[in-house]
């Protein structure tokens, strides 16, 4: 592991302060071979969650090759994560409170995040939906596209359980 703290322990300290609680993070091509380590956290609630994230140097910065153009793009991430909310599905609340926590750790750590795949579960395990946002979404952020136009992209995204 890095001397500094890796991107998904980092997302998943800030999270934990809006009742989000990191259970998976993994960054990379699925294709690709990685190291991994999981961390068991205690949730407030008692149940146990695993954190993964890849290990190694460049853990804050990760990119895949493109197939077609051979350009390395920013890797893609797929997060899961419980919160303890009484809403039966994914509110806007939630996928801000993500966004701003990982927008804030990427900008600290001088990464570019790629395409954010989300899936959002009660503290019980069951599916409370998905969400998800491009790449160029997180490119355009800070030239074409302003705050509103990305959150309403984001929260198009969104598919309820």
């Amino acid at each position: 592991m890095s001397d500094e703290q890796s991107v998904g322990v980092a997302l998943e300290n800030r999270l934990m302060s809006h009742g989000i609680y990191v259970t998976a993070f993994e960054q990379g091509d699925r294709g690709q071979n990685r190291d991994t380590v999981k961390n068991k956290n205690k949730n407030e609630n008692g149940s146990e969650s695993e954190t993964t994230d890849r290990t190694g140097k460049d853990t804050e910065t990760h990119a895949v090759k493109d197939a077609l153009s051979g350009d390395e793009q920013p890797a893609p991430i797929e997060l899961e994560y419980e919160t303890v909310s009484e809403a039966p599905g994914v509110t806007s609340n939630e996928v801000g409170a993500v966004l701003r926590s990982l927008l804030a750790v990427a900008e600290e750590h001088e990464w570019q995040p790629g395409r954010l795949e989300a899936l959002s579960l009660t503290t019980d395990g069951d599916r409370r939906g998905s969400w998800h946002v491009e790449a160029a979404w997180f490119e355009g952020l800070s030239d074409e596209l302003s705050q509103v136009e990305f959150s309403q992209r984001v929260l198009e995204t969104i598919s309820q359980e």
